[in-house]
């Protein structure tokens, strides 16, 4: 069995000091600590995150703590108080959290933080870099760290590496308002599985990363820089076992005993006192139920548990004070000398108090206004071993999606939810009980063991999985230059977009840049070399961009060819027109419909370019345009040739393998070629190649080159190593 390193911004430790100097390490009882805690001990591996502020403790306490962690096999990441107040409370809690959850009117007119957000996640890689074995299993977790897995697979790039976010990933539209998106994507990124609670957020993280970074999706799967990164929906649960266990111990029945009275229901809400949870709104719907049914007034109560939560941010002691209000003009209209309509506490409660409140409830509120999970609605169905209660959830919370038998409910629809309350306090005991029964049998099976079973097994079988294409070895790469290096007679042949410079949103904004200008000068200006530009392009745009060089340039993908010194010609006849009005009314009509789109005439096809367009909307159009053309073009000596967001039709026959037959055709029997191309139409290019010759294929798509580069940039290096 593999190790497995769990990382996540906090160990599952509590540490204390009593007086008297003695320091006490205690284990977390939160969800991620039960449910990683199966694993960790059954796998061996190591726990690294944050073991607490320390740095306050004398250095025999220190040493104490130390090795109190090295027993556990826990590994701390020591972080000081500025980096938590920048890294912590900075941007993963004023930044990452209210985005992620849609409160962007909470975002701070500037966002700053990221710098010591990416120092501490380096600190993160360092650490977990230095603690890998071959063959561990790595999984980080949330929000925090989303940088991790990009670093780490720089550190050991054969690591196995996971991923979780315990929060909602929102939409695209959300997403892209943080300055840093992109980063935190290619963060991301660096992982081999990353999982998610819902479908939902798996959509809107694979739409972000197409739209942002260009990585494409394939059902539960993206292509990124020439790995194959998996997505899961995997939903956490807890440890329903215990709850359920707990529920019928003698002190939570006596606590429950305590709670219910003859007559009398009971509605609870619990939550972390966070902007998140919607208690406000809540609180305004359980007023309005007291007023659209006064008969309820001495007849029911809500027990509201606030969780103090980051007392010393302002937002949160506003969120305080607003809810202490809306407690208190309630109960300053509806309360009575002998009845309270809520039951208001400001504090933590022990997980015995919490699940005999969940006993005693009639119906238990949970109502956020965006939620990650929530296992509250978890515990509570786990604790009612009684088999009746009934669960309110909001369709905002992740648990919605899974727990459809509860009473669903929009929390900004405050009317509509006091009606939803009414209907839990009036539902029948038959119809209750169906709907728990369903829920609980779900809850109690997908527990949290499972959540961290099903993640791991499925780490493995992703990491397993054979990657993309691997970038070739720098030896053969050496071999192939030293051999360009040696011949006597040498002729690049290189494609332009995708393996010269990179793609733009328009062809014509790819213009070559000055470095690049005087590299093909100095290319061409070599002993025994010349360079013969392959591309797609126009030939009109091959002669205003490269004119003055001496270089030979083909166009249209070889029907158009100029060597150097000479005139251009046509490799072909040109082909009967009659099939171009036809195509380009079908282009016409779908670059109208298709905003971002256009439309590159060519002496011998068309080419239709969608990479301005909306990458989900661009795609889908030039898979229904394709369908559309194979209608019309029936038996005709056509093809459509899908490219990097491009689709063209060209007469078939041609294509840049003409290129090859030309040069070859004037150059001497010795002379060695040299190819080098990014797509589909470059696999023509190799194809026409003579024994001998060296290819080499840039980026991550399959190809027949036997040489394989990462991108624009190692091309570039690589044709200037030729000069060296």
């Amino acid at each position: 069995m593999p190790r497995l390193l769990i990382v996540s911004n906090r160990l599952p430790i509590t540490v204390r000091l009593a007086e008297g100097g003695a320091v006490s390490v205690e284990p977390s009882t939160g969800g991620l600590a039960t449910g990683m805690k199966g694993p960790h001990e059954r796998l061996g591996g190591l726990w690294i995150g944050w073991p607490g502020d320390l740095e306050r403790l004398p250095d025999g306490a220190r040493r104490e703590v130390d090795r109190r962690l090295a027993e556990l096999r826990l590994a701390g990441v020591p972080l000081s108080a500025d980096e938590i107040a920048r890294y912590y409370e900075g941007y993963s809690n004023a930044i990452l959290w209210p985005l992620f959850h849609y409160s962007v009117a909470r975002l701070p007119n500037e966002v700053s933080g990221f710098d010591t957000y990416e120092q501490v996640n380096a600190r993160f890689a360092d650490e977990v870099a230095a603690r890998w074995q071959p063959g561990d299993l790595v999984w980080i977790h949330d929000y925090q760290l989303m940088l991790v897995p990009a670093m780490l697979r720089e550190r050991v790039p054969d690591a196995r590496i996971g991923f979780f976010l315990h929060i909602p990933f929102p939409s695209s539209e959300i997403f892209r308002l943080l300055p840093q998106r992109e980063r935190l994507l290619e963060g991301l990124l660096g992982a081999d599985l990353l999982g998610f609670h819902t479908a939902t957020y798996l959509r809107h993280f694979a739409s972000a990363a197409l739209r942002l970074v260009g990585a494409t999706t394939e059902v539960d799967r993206l292509r990124w820089q020439g790995r194959e990164v998996r997505m899961g929906v995997f939903p956490m649960g807890i440890d329903a076992a215990h709850f359920s266990a707990l529920a019928s111990s003698p002190e939570v029945e006596e606590l429950v005993a305590s709670h219910r009275r003859e007559g009398h229901q009971l509605l609870l809400g619990l939550d972390r006192l966070d902007y998140t949870k919607g208690i406000q709104r809540r609180l305004l719907a359980f007023e309005a139920l007291l007023r659209a049914h006064p008969e309820l007034t001495r007849k029911v109560r809500l027990v509201q548990v606030a969780v103090p939560s980051r007392e010393n941010v302002e937002a949160y002691r506003e969120l305080r004070e607003e809810v202490d209000a809306l407690v208190g003009r309630i109960h300053g209209e509806f309360a009575t000398p002998d009845w309270s309509p809520i039951h208001y506490l400001y504090r933590g409660l022990s997980q015995a108090e919490i699940v005999a409140l969940y006993r005693a409830t009639d119906a238990v509120l949970v109502t956020p206004l965006r939620d990650g999970m929530n296992l509250v609605a978890k515990e509570f169905v786990a604790a009612r071993s009684d088999g009746d209660g009934v669960l309110v959830l909001s369709e905002f919370a992740g648990a919605a999606a899974e727990m459809t038998e509860a009473l669903l409910v929009n929390p900004y629809d405050v009317q509509r939810t006091a009606e939803v309350f009414y209907q839990a306090l009036t539902l029948p005991e038959e119809e209750r009980r169906t709907r728990l029964a369903l829920l609980r049998e779900r809850v109690m099976t997908r527990d949290v063991h499972a959540w961290a079973k099903d993640f791991i097994a499925r780490l493995e079988q992703a990491a397993a999985k054979p990657a993309s294409p691997a970038l070739s070895p720098p030896g053969a790469l050496r071999q192939a230059l030293e051999r360009a290096r040696q011949a006597e007679r040498l002729a690049l042949l290189l494609d332009y977009d995708g393996t010269l410079v990179p793609f733009a949103a328009t062809p014509e904004l790819a213009a070559p840049d000055a470095a690049l200008l005087a590299l093909l000068r100095r290319l061409a200006s070599r002993r025994g070399t010349e360079v013969h530009l392959v591309s797609g392009r126009r030939r009109a745009t091959m002669e205003r961009w490269f004119a003055l060089l001496p270089v030979g340039l083909f166009a249209e993908h070889g029907f158009w060819g100029r060597l150097p010194g000479g005139g251009w010609t046509a490799a072909t006849a040109a082909p009967p027109l009659t099939w171009r009005e036809p195509v380009l009314a079908i282009l016409r009509e779908f670059s109208d419909r298709t905003p971002g789109t256009l439309i590159e005439e060519k002496t011998a096809g068309f080419a239709w370019h969608y990479r301005s367009a909306d990458p989900e909307y661009g795609a889908a159009q030039a898979k229904e345009l394709t369908l559309h053309l194979r209608s019309l073009i029936g038996d005709l000596p056509l093809e459509i040739l899908p490219g990097d967001m491009v689709l063209e039709v060209r007469p078939r026959g041609v294509n840049k393998g003409l290129a090859v037959a030309e040069v070859r055709a004037r150059a001497a029997a010795d002379t060695l070629l040299l190819a080098m191309g990014d797509d589909r139409t470059d696999e023509d290019l190799f194809a026409a190649l003579p024994a001998g010759a060296i290819a080499i294929h840039v980026g991550p798509s399959p190809s027949r080159a036997e040489l394989r580069i990462s991108g624009v940039r190692a091309a570039r290096a690589l044709l200037g190593e030729l000069l060296a």
